[in-house]
């Protein structure tokens, strides 16, 4: 997939949604990415229901992979991984959990040709290095598990720089506090 830079990435994984009516508990992930200008949205798999994807969709084009959780009809449709070319950057998008943990998964995808991975599975919100390749996990806006935060993702990417931002909250009420300031394409939809 190819797709103009500078741009900025709204990012979020491991959602577990459900059917609807329980995807009004969802949209304030799409009200913050609606709010801080996105261009496109990242989901790292485990979205758990096409509602969660469909209400990213009404914010930004959305590029999403399956997880281990999936039920069988996005498992069916969503790819493994997805490789993006954002101008002259190249980021891989996977879930995480074809390795003994996330981050190891990851950390195998890595090679000097990815300059970003996007992954989840884990609920662990990182920021890491492997060699020249930025990790990235989001955590989970609804799941926390062992983790003291709930988190999403900021990553403004250009041709001169990648610069990810994780957005940690303990309540979701604390997302329209986060003041946003726009560095991406200036765009969103």
């Amino acid at each position: 997939m190819r797709v103009s830079s500078p741009l900025r990435l709204g990012v979020v994984g491991d959602t577990h949604g459900s059917a609807p009516p329980s995807r009004r508990s969802f949209e304030f992930v799409a009200e913050f990415f609606a709010r801080a200008g996105v261009d496109l949205i990242l989901h790292a798999g485990d979205a758990g229901h096409a509602s969660v994807l469909e209400t990213l969709e009404a914010v930004a084009p959305v590029v999403a992979v399956r997880g281990n959780a999936d039920p069988l009809d996005l498992i069916e449709v969503l790819p493994d991984q997805v490789r993006i070319d954002a101008g002259s950057r190249t980021l891989q998008l996977l879930h995480g959990h074809h390795g003994k943990t996330a981050a190891k998964a990851a950390r195998a995808a890595a090679d000097a040709a990815i300059d970003l991975i996007v992954f989840g599975h884990s609920h662990r919100p990182l920021i890491d290095r492997e060699g020249t390749t930025i990790l990235f996990n989001p955590g989970s806006p609804v799941e926390r598990r062992w983790n003291p935060h709930f988190g999403l993702g900021l990553i403004d990417v250009s041709d001169e720089s990648i610069e990810p931002e994780l957005i940690l909250f303990e309540d979701r009420r604390h997302l329209a506090n986060v003041v946003v300031s726009r560095q991406g394409s200036g765009g969103g939809r």
